[in-house]
């Protein structure tokens, strides 16, 4: 298991659009400055939206969600409008191996899991 990846985990599960957005960025190893960066934001307005406290949140969730590569619904629901909750320290780790990779390394590594799932259902 990943260190910190059960933190990680209990903070995507957030309630408040605030938390889901710092578990977010956590996961995405990105800093507050990081986020502000690529929203054009200052980090006092990132601190801000991570602890509900944001004016200015409704107007750059596009931005956000963009920054963090998720959806706008992801951070208004959660795990919920994924419809895929990760649940243990591998599998967050694929996942974020996963987007780390270019669009076309991407199809291999899908194409690879689902040989892989195949032959694990034919009990090879």
């Amino acid at each position: 298991m990943i260190a910190g990846s059960k933190e990680v985990l209990e903070r995507t599960m957030e309630v408040t659009v605030g938390g889901r957005i710092a578990a977010l960025r956590r996961a995405a190893g990105l800093s507050q400055a990081d986020l502000a960066e690529r929203t054009g934001v200052s980090r006092s307005a990132v601190a801000q939206w991570e602890t509900d406290r944001a004016g200015q949140m409704r107007d750059n969730l596009a931005r956000i969600a963009a920054a963090l590569d998720v959806s706008v619904e992801v951070l208004l629901q959660g795990d919920l409008a994924r419809g895929l909750l990760v649940t243990t320290g591998d599998e967050l780790a694929l996942v974020r191996l996963y987007r780390d990779c270019c669009m076309r390394d991407r199809g291999k590594l899908l194409r690879l899991a689902r040989q892989m799932a195949t032959s694990s259902v034919d009990g090879a």
